[in-house]
């Protein structure tokens, strides 16, 4: 396996630990050369500043002590299956999700799960980032504790 699969589930990691702490901004950056689109490619965000605007505008924060505009929840991503052409620099990944959140008023439960199919590609520096996610959704719960908007992922 090579580092290219390993820096390609880091990013993936990134992506759950930063959307769980509500760091859009964090989020923002980690787009910033890419494009979020459904799962038939409809692009509905490119880029840093389009992609924090519709986390920012979708999702409900909660601004505890503890939990300091979080979402309260817990994104996990499974199942990587990581191809890579190191000629060309890029990569795919199809990978499945779950999102499981826990409110004050919502017991922790599964709240949506879905599929990634992302595309990455490698900088002049060799490293990877995100060219384009694409959502989609299986499986729909309570999302009025974490969509204004019910959209996946």
């Amino acid at each position: 396996m090579s580092d290219a699969h390993e820096e390609i589930r880091n990013l993936l990691g990134s992506y759950c630990a930063l959307m769980d702490a509500g760091d859009f901004a964090g989020l923002a950056a980690l787009f910033a050369g890419a494009t979020l689109a459904d799962e038939h490619g409809m692009v509905f965000a490119t880029g840093a500043d389009e992609v924090q605007r519709m986390w920012d505008a979708q999702t409900i924060r909660y601004g505890t002590t503890e939990h300091d505009g979080s979402p309260r929840t817990r994104h996990v991503t499974a199942n990587p299956v990581i191809e890579v052409d190191e000629q060309a620099g890029t990569a795919t990944c199809s990978s499945s999700y779950v999102v499981f959140q826990g409110t004050d008023d919502l017991p922790l439960q599964p709240i949506v799960t879905g599929r990634y199919a992302d595309t990455f590609a490698r900088d002049g520096d060799g490293t990877w980032h995100f060219a384009q996610r694409c959502y989609a959704v299986d499986h729909v719960g309570d999302l009025s504790h974490h969509l204004r908007t019910e959209q996946g992922g």
